[in-house]
């Protein structure tokens, strides 16, 4: 499988730029998601990559082999690349059966009648749709039609597979069951996969890497803990978790290498860094839901605004000096509305941030005072 290099991709649409000077490493083997909302550009990086869209400049490669380049004037088409493309909606012939439809693109690319069999049955046990082989789609459920998709993409061996919001279309339990088979699919298969996706939840746990676009430009490319832990800026860190990120205004003054003191919900604080950095200008605190213990020796104080219990978690919005901040408790709890809580600030992954540049300062400790 390839190794896929974009280097200073761009693409322009009149005044309007979609995609804006995108530099992405996608190694061999790996599965990498394109994350952001509607309209960062990621969707027109993936059909840049298949060749469907032609950037505007810049350059792509398959491993050393160049498939577009803007200043060699060099553009591979679509159908040369090797790619599958699998889009949203299934688009599986409704007069063909499963296995026509599997077929059908090995057929067009003049396989021998032996080796489409051959093929149509490896991949027929792979997506585990024996049992439907004789079916036509609209006799069969969304999760169904989704296997066969994949089942004809996958089918001509492409070098890469390219997925746009497959997902979508398909119930809550439906969409957790199918991201556990693409996950497996993509260890049993070996291939680089490329995902494009607005949903945090798929993105975290399909991924080897995410690569995080607002308004077409790259926000953080890094694996699905470090984004979550370790966020490059204040829209990465607002936008990756469920519930989000807390993010409490501060002022600060350092008063070591690693320790600054700060001001934050109407209390002094020290924050000790795990790491020497530099302070200028404003500043805000990052502070995950699940490093808000609410305890009844808790170091803050503040009012229970609305309990949400999920069943296994129970998710609280505390109020506090004018803020609502969210806490998530393990378990099944509930509290009064406007009941006094508790509660403390923990762990060693409290983050700070630069108010100006956005971009992440330091992790550490904080302390009440």
């Amino acid at each position: 499988m390839p190794r896929i290099t974009l280097t200073n991709v761009t693409k322009q649409w009149g005044k309007f730029t979609a995609v804006d000077n995108l530099s992405l490493d996608i190694e061999d083997g790996s599965f990498i998601t394109l994350l952001g909302s509607s309209g960062c550009g990621k969707t027109t990086t993936l059909r840049m990559i298949a060749g469907l869209e032609t950037p505007t400049w810049g350059e792509i490669r398959f491993d050393d082999k160049l498939m577009f380049s803007s200043e060699k004037n060099i553009n591979v088409p679509a159908a040369r690349r090797e790619v599958g493309f699998l889009f949203q909606n299934y688009a599986l012939w409704p007069h063909m059966t499963v296995v026509q439809n599997i077929a059908f693109g090995l057929e067009t690319l003049k396989w021998k009648k032996s080796d489409i069999q051959a093929r149509v049955d490896e991949m027929l046990s792979i997506m585990q749709i024996e049992p439907f082989a004789k079916r036509y789609p609209a006799e069969l459920s969304g999760g169904q039609q989704q296997r066969v998709a994949i089942a004809r993409t996958l089918a001509p061996r492409p070098r890469v597979l390219l997925m746009d919001e497959p997902l979508s279309n398909l119930d809550a339990k439906l969409r957790g069951e199918m991201r556990t088979e693409l996950k497996r699919l993509h260890r049993d298969m070996k291939s680089t996969f490329v995902y494009v996706t607005h949903d945090q939840l798929e993105a975290m746990t399909l991924s080897t890497k995410i690569c995080l676009m607002n308004e077409g430009k790259l926000q953080q490319y890094a694996p699905p803990l470090t984004v979550y832990n370790s966020p490059a800026n204040l829209f990465v860190a607002d936008f990756v978790g469920n519930p989000a990120m807390n993010i409490i205004e501060t002022t600060a003054k350092k008063t070591s290498d690693t320790t600054a003191e700060l001001t934050l919900l109407g209390h002094k604080a020290v924050f000790q860094a795990n790491a020497p950095f530099d302070l200028a200008g404003d500043t805000a605190l990052g502070i995950r839901p699940e490093f808000l213990p609410i305890s009844d020796h808790g170091d803050l104080e503040g009012q229970a605004y609305s309990t949400l219990p999920a069943g296994m978690e129970t998710t609280v919005k505390i109020k506090i000096a004018g803020q609502i901040l969210s806490s998530v408790v393990f378990g099944a709890i509930d509290y009064e509305t406007d009941q006094k809580i508790r509660f403390s600030i923990s762990g060693a992954g409290i983050l700070l941030f630069s108010r100006l540049s956005g971009q992440l300062l330091a992790s550490g400790r904080i302390s009440i005072q």
